[in-house]
């Protein structure tokens, strides 16, 4: 199972979502405080599984409504995802993958570790 890893940045709070295995699934933005990233991570977990993938990289793409995962190459080539909540803000982003499958593969790995625990840094 993965965790939601909140920690200290420069300027605030963010969290990582890590799948199982470790790796990094997907970042939050710096929040001011704990409370905000403990809210972003709540979010993630109510807005994931149910949320529809847009795949922005195919010609004449569907436009989903939020909740939803917004599939897209980055200027320099890599595959990218960001997941909107409900209200169209962004909650969490994912690092640049080589190929789109990898990509898509990141967007489910989120959806299936959405309920993970919360952990402070601080404490683990």
């Amino acid at each position: 199972m993965g965790k939601f890893l909140v920690e200290n940045a420069k300027t605030g709070v963010k969290f990582n979502l890590k799948a199982g295995n470790g790796e990094i699934i997907a970042t939050s933005q710096v929040y001011k405080g704990k409370r905000g990233a403990l809210a972003g991570a709540a979010s993630v977990a109510k807005h994931a599984p149910a949320a529809a993938v847009e795949n922005q990289t195919e010609e004449g793409f569907k436009k989903e409504k939020c909740p939803k995962f917004e599939v897209y190459a980055d200027k320099g080539g890599a595959f990218r995802f960001r997941l909107k909540a409900s209200n169209g803000q962004i909650i969490a982003t994912s690092q640049g993958y080589k190929s789109l499958k990898s990509c898509l593969n990141g967007v489910e790995s989120v959806k299936k570790n959405a309920d993970s625990p919360v952990v402070d840094a601080a404490e683990e």
